[in-house]
């Protein structure tokens, strides 16, 4: 099946107005896919949308969506009304504020919760059903290696982030029998705008070896269909710095959907 076809006719980003969001409206516009691209911040994110029409043919839309709001998941319906959305990219959920847990008000935190957990699921939740319904689709959420486990400074952030894991590895097994893809695509540090404005702040150099927006987008669709978790920088069996190679982590899931027939078997006889 062509791309255009299996994820296709639009794509709908989350995050998109800069970084690892605006590469991925990049590779798809170039793919010919036509695009809602969702952000806070309303002039990068038409800046971007009219340069992908221009630039590739497509029908691109922009609409800012703070993903925080507790009505965040039914603007992303609203936005989204009348368009077959075949590819669902789950990419704002960075954590804005740098601080341990008890120095930040706990609003904060709950708009992270908010963002990362109650509006990712509800989102998926609305755009996984119409996709497995016609049988093709993709859902990419973008992670971070900081799911496996907490550090100073990342206990609600890493704790969002296990969450998505864990749903995202549910929603892949519940939706590979019905043609729909499911990614985790777990990073770790990447040069985008946002670490960029953090490092200065904190007046700390520009380290080396800083994944580019423009790679993450083109692995994270090159290993869209082979989900349910890809470890950025690591082949499918290398475990590395995750306590489980990505491999071992899908096999785990489909040993756990073996037993669970079959108990559901022994239980009918």
């Amino acid at each position: 099946m062509a791309f255009t076809e299996k994820y296709g006719p639009w794509a709908l980003i989350a995050g998109a107005s800069e970084g690892t969001g605006a590469a991925f409206a990049r590779e798809l516009a170039a793919r010919g896919l036509n695009l809602v691209l969702i952000a806070r911040r309303r002039a990068p994110l038409d800046a971007l949308a009219h340069e992908l029409a221009a630039t590739h043919g497509i029908e691109c839309t922009a609409e800012t969506i703070d993903l925080a709001s507790d009505s965040a998941a039914e603007q992303l319906k609203t936005v989204s009304a009348g368009r077959e959305i075949g590819l669902f990219v789950s990419n704002a959920g960075a954590d804005p504020n740098s601080s341990s847990f008890l120095s930040n008000d706990p609003q904060a935190w709950l708009d992270l919760v908010k963002r990362n957990v109650v509006t990712t699921m509800l989102a998926c939740h609305h755009f996984a059903g119409a996709m497995r319904t016609r049988k093709r689709g993709g859902i990419i959420l973008v992670g971070s290696g900081a799911c496996y486990g907490g550090a100073r400074g990342l206990g609600v952030y890493s704790g969002t982030k296990a969450f998505d894991l864990c749903f995202g590895e549910g929603l892949w097994a519940e939706l590979r029998g019905h043609g729909v893809d499911v990614l985790n695509l777990l990073l770790g540090r990447t040069d985008t705008p946002e670490l960029r404005r953090l490092l200065e702040s904190r007046g700390a150099p520009i380290p080396v070896g800083l994944a580019s927006p423009e790679d993450v987008a083109r692995v994270g669709l090159e290993r869209l269909p082979h989900g349910p978790v890809h470890n950025w920088g690591l082949a499918d069996d290398e475990q590395g710095y995750a306590p489980q190679s990505a491999a071992a982590r899908r096999e785990r899931i489909l040993m756990v959907e073996k037993a669970m027939a079959d108990m559901a078997g022994s239980t009918r006889n």
